[in-house]
């Protein structure tokens, strides 16, 4: 059984149907999938709908044997009220059940000052934290410079990192437009994942949405060798939004060619590690 640490129940696209409750545990019981995330969404930037948390935690409270409660706060709520009042916020949810924190998907760069408070709160809390760059959201030098400095202040914090900004650097030769896309070339070896996998036990990361699929796949021996190498900070996720979506982690995990030991980790052992599951 695997858990899917990436998915959204609600409304998240204008051009998608909405995800129902009912679809989304009946397609993770079509696709042994034990638990799941279902991220809330609570920012502008994020998506054409907002999810907001208390939706989230209501959905969890239903259902606390197939999700797992996830809260979050847009930086620029309360900002009057100082570093306190999202302290306060968070603790609030955390109350209510929360385990962790995201999705983080706002418009500005990864380590501003803004974001800081949230991450600070997360760090005293001990909340694993999910974040989405790309060109516009939580954004970053292609070198991942910002989240660096962020997985150094605040050691206490799992960041989980997500989406294209942050799998283009999968490759030594990632470039600011990469950031924003999915690039297909060959991966040229050192790229700054592997480095700072390698040097920073409190990062992790998805393997959700076309980024993640397309960063492993792009270089088949390389993407199989990476997930082994880096197997003890990858999580199983798919970002599973709309009924019609298609999923394709589910066949790139059966193809891959990893130890048993690897495949435990990421299917759902490094979940439960994390989260509590």
């Amino acid at each position: 059984m695997l858990i899917d640490t990436h998915v959204h129940v609600g409304r998240v696209w204008d051009t998608y149907e909405p995800m129902t409750a009912q679809i989304m545990l009946d397609w993770m019981d079509a696709h042994e999938i034990e638990m799941a995330v279902p991220l809330p969404l609570e920012s502008p930037e994020s998506a054409s709908y907002y999810i907001p948390t208390g939706d989230m935690l209501a959905l969890c409270a239903a259902h606390p044997d197939r999700f797992i409660p996830f809260c979050v706060v847009d930086p620029r709520m309360s900002v009057a009220r100082g570093r306190q009042s999202f302290r306060s916020i968070i603790g609030s949810y955390v109350d209510q059940g929360a385990i962790g924190f995201g999705e983080v998907k706002v418009g500005m760069p990864m380590a501003d000052p803004r974001l800081q408070v949230i991450y600070e709160a997360c760090d005293d809390l001990r909340l694993p934290l999910v974040f989405h760059i790309d060109n516009v959201r939580c954004t970053d030098t292609p070198r991942l410079d910002g989240l660096e400095a962020m997985l150094r202040t605040y050691p206490n914090v799992k960041f989980i990192g997500h989406a294209p900004g942050f799998w283009s650097a999968i490759s030594a030769d990632v470039t600011e437009a990469d950031m924003g896309g999915y690039p297909k070339r060959p991966v040229v070896p050192g790229g700054r994942l592997d480095t700072l996998f390698a040097t920073y036990a409190n990062l992790y990361a998805d393997l959700s949405a076309g980024s993640a699929h397309t960063a492993i796949t792009r270089d088949w021996a390389f993407g199989q060798a990476f997930l082994e190498r880096n197997h003890r900070q990858l999580l199983f996720a798919t970002d599973y939004l709309h009924p019609t979506q298609e999923v394709p982690q589910f066949d790139m995990f059966a193809a891959a060619d990893l130890s048993d030991v690897a495949r435990a980790a990421i299917g759902g052992a490094n979940a439960r590690g994390l989260f509590g599951a």
